[in-house]
C-alpha cells in the first residue's frame, strides 16, 4: 500500500450539528471522520439524549461519561448554546455564516418556533446546506409524530417480522432504524454539497427515518404485491435454507449459527459432525424434506452441537464448506482476530472515560487515513475557543453571553 497520505476529502467543510441521539450524530461523525470540522451544539439545559444513556464509564453517571455518546460523537467539537435564550440566534447566525452544513433532528416545527428556518439561514449564507432528520419527514399528515428508532422500527414493519412464529413481536436490537438510516442521510448531504459546487447555492434536505428503513424491506413488499403473501414472524427460518438457525454449544449461553442451502452442504455438515448416515435419512435428504421436518431437524442439530466448543465447531464446519458463525458477545468482538487485523476499533483517550474503543469503518481507501482521531468532546469543551477563533467574539462579549445563559 502506498505510504503517501491522501487529503481527507471533506477537509475544509464545516458542519453545525444540532442533531441528537443516534442517526443524526452518526451521520455527522462520519463526516468528521473524513475531514469535516463538526461543531456539536447542545447545552447543559438540553444535552444530547445519549449523554444520559448507559453505559457510564466505571458505572458513574455524568454528562461526559456515557460510552454511548462517546461512540457516535468522536472527532467533534462541542459548543454549549442554549437556543431558548434571547441572543442565541445571533450566535447561530455567526455559525451558519461560517459553515457549509447545518444538521438537525428536532421534531418538525421546533426550530421554526425558535425562529430558525432554512429560509432565514439561506439569507445568512446562500451556500448553506441544511439537513433535517426526523421520524416521518417534515410534511404530511403524520409528520408531527414523535419517536425514536424503536417507534420507527415498529411503524415500518420490522417488529412484525422479528420474533418466533405465532408469538409476540420482539423487535430487532435497540433503536434499529437509527442504525440503518444514517447512511442515507450522509449520502444526501454529500450529494447536496456536490450540487452546490455546480450551482453555487445550498439545498434543503428533508430526511425521513421511516422511509429509509423501508428500503430494506423492499423484497417483502414486492412479494406481497406479486403473490398476496403477507410476510410475518418466523424466527430464523428461510424458504431457501434448512437448517438455518442458532444451535447451543458448550459453555455459558454459547451458540453457533448454521445455514445450509443445498443438499451437498447438508451432506458435508453430517460428515463433519460425525453423523454421515443422517445425510440419507428420508426426512432430511432434500431441502423440501428438511423444510417439512424443520422442528425435528433443529432438535437433532441441537443435540449434535451441544457438546462442542462454538469456535472449534465453527472452524470445522467452515473447513467442510458449511456456513457457520459463532454468536458473538461484546468481548468476542473486541478480541476478534480479523477485526484486530483490520484495525476495526480505534483506541481513544478521553479525560473522563479514559482509554476506550470506538468502531471505525468497514472499508479502507488506499492512502486515506480516516478518523476518528479524537475522542468525543466534553460538553462545551470548545465553546470559548470557537467564540474567539471562529466567531470573532471578544472576551467581554463572550462573558456577556455567558452571563445571560446563552453559552451554557
Amino acid at each position: 500500500m502506498s505510504e503517501e497520505r491522501i487529503k481527507r476529502p471533506l477537509e475544509g467543510i464545516r458542519v453545525v450539528d444540532f442533531s441528537a441521539t443516534l442517526a443524526g450524530p452518526s451521520a455527522a461523525r462520519h463526516l468528521a471522520d473524513f475531514g469535516a470540522q463538526v461543531i456539536k451544539v447542545e447545552s447543559q439545559a438540553h444535552p444530547d439524549t445519549l449523554r444520559v444513556g448507559m453505559p457510564y464509564a466505571g458505572g458513574v453517571r455524568g454528562l461526559n461519561r456515557s460510552g454511548y455518546f462517546a461512540t457516535y460523537n468522536a472527532g467533534k467539537l462541542s459548543f454549549a448554546l442554549n437556543l431558548t435564550r434571547p441572543g442565541a440566534l445571533e450566535i447561530v447566525r455567526r455559525l451558519v455564516e461560517r459553515s457549509d452544513v447545518v444538521l438537525e433532528s428536532f421534531a418538525p416545527g421546533v426550530l421554526a418556533r425558535l425562529g430558525l428556518t432554512y429560509e432565514l439561514m439561506s439569507q445568512w449564507n446562500p451556500r448553506i446546506v441544511m439537513a433535517s432528520h426526523s421520524l416521518q419527514g417534515q410534511w404530511g399528515p403524520l409528520a408531527s409524530q414523535r419517536g425514536y428508532g424503536q417507534i420507527a422500527s415498529a411503524m415500518s414493519g420490522w417488529y412484525d417480522l422479528t420474533g418466533q412464529e405465532g408469538e409476540e413481536p420482539v423487535g430487532p436490537y435497540s433503536a434499529y432504524t437509527d442504525f440503518i438510516s444514517w447512511p442515507f442521510l450522509v449520502i444526501a448531504i454529500l450529494v447536496a454539497l456536490e450540487v452546490r459546487e455546480v450551482t453555487g447555492r445550498g439545498l434543503y434536505i428533508d430526511h425521513a427515518q421511516m422511509e429509509s428503513s423501508l428500503q430494506f424491506l423492499a423484497p417483502l413488499l414486492l412479494e406481497l404485491q406479486l403473490t398476496g403473501r403477507v410476510p410475518s414472524r418466523r424466527g430464523n427460518r428461510e424458504d431457501y435454507a434448512a437448517p438455518n438457525n442458532v444451535y447451543p454449544c458448550r459453555g455459558d449461553d454459547r451458540w453457533l449459527a448454521i445455514t445450509v442451502s443445498s443438499d451437498a452442504e447438508w451432506q458435508a455438515l453430517c460428515q463433519a459432525l460425525g453423523h454421515p448416515e443422517a445425510a440419507h435419512d428420508p426426512r432430511f435428504a432434500t431441502l423440501a424434506a428438511r423444510k417439512a421436518h424443520e422442528g425435528e431437524l433443529d432438535a437433532l442439530l441441537s443435540a449434535w452441537t451441544a457438546p462442542h466448543d462454538p469456535l472449534d465447531l465453527m472452524e470445522r464446519l467452515q473447513a467442510a464448506g458449511v456456513a457457520a458463525g459463532v454468536v458473538a458477545k461484546a468481548e468476542d468482538l473486541l478480541r476478534d482476530p480479523q477485526l484486530q487485523h483490520r484495525g476495526a476499533f480505534r483506541r481513544l483517550e478521553h479525560p473522563e472515560i479514559g482509554r476506550h474503543a470506538v468502531l471505525g469503518h468497514s472499508f479502507r481507501i488506499e492512502g486515506l487515513e480516516a478518523g476518528p482521531t479524537r475522542a468525543a468532546p466534553l460538553l462545551g469543551e470548545h465553546t470559548y475557543q470557537l467564540c474567539r477563533e471562529l466567531l470573532g467574539l471578544s472576551d467581554d462579549e463572550i462573558a456577556d453571553y455567558a452571563a445571560r445563559g446563552v453559552l451554557e
